[in-house]
């Protein structure tokens, strides 16, 4: 196989899975859907990807990417008045996650099922990893320049954690959950001059 079709195969296949699980749920998309809707072969999934698992969370996880890279783009380019903020971040993440909710509840499927899988497992962590760096980025280049490379990207770890968090809680509660609004009211509170000091030390 040349190097063309190789590339093309594996473009295909990815696009296929994007718009697969965009209609499906994860469990229920198999390799012949995939197969059909790309118009390639069985031997494909396994040259390029591995498996279809592996397939689908590439697809995740390009998906994801994109959206949090589009997020931190509007956040940076339209960030209102003072400093850009996790908060700021945070209601932006809320607000568009109707635009990428079938990608993750697929991504929470796959993390189940990567339990089971040290290959999927390994995967995914990559992406964590590719996300952390990221953010990382954005908190590290500011004009005061006073954050520590390695500290933005442990404060990276806990953003992505608070997203994941209240996008679970969004996912299973949606009725429940917290809006943007909602967390800019509880930021407006504790901003307020009696919550917004620390007590004094004895």
């Amino acid at each position: 196989m040349s190097s063309p079709n190789r590339l093309t195969h594996r473009t295909r296949l990815l696009e296929a899975a994007r718009t697969l699980l965009r209609e499906r749920t994860y469990g229920n998309i198999t390799a012949r859907d995939l197969v059909a809707a790309s118009d390639t072969n069985l031997g494909s999934i396994g040259y390029h990807f591995g498996s279809k698992e592996a397939l689908l969370n590439e697809a995740i996880g390009l998906a994801l990417e994109e959206w949090a890279d589009a997020i931190i783009h509007a956040t940076r380019t339209d960030p209102g008045p003072g400093p850009l903020s996790a908060m700021d971040l945070l209601r932006t993440v809320l607000d568009e996650y109707d635009s990428i909710r079938p990608y993750y509840h697929a991504y929470i499927e796959a993390l189940a099922r990567s339990a089971r899988s040290p290959e999927l497992r390994e995967q995914l962590a990559a992406h964590y990893n590719r996300q952390r760096d990221r953010v990382a980025g954005l908190l590290t280049d500011s004009p005061d320049d006073t954050i520590d490379p390695t500290d933005a990207r442990h404060l990276a770890s806990v953003m992505i954690a608070t997203v994941d968090g209240l996008l679970i809680q969004t996912f299973i509660d949606a009725d429940n959950a917290p809006s943007s609004r909602d967390l800019a009211a509880a930021t407006g509170h504790m901003l307020t001059p009696e919550h917004g000091h620390p007590a004094p030390q004895p």
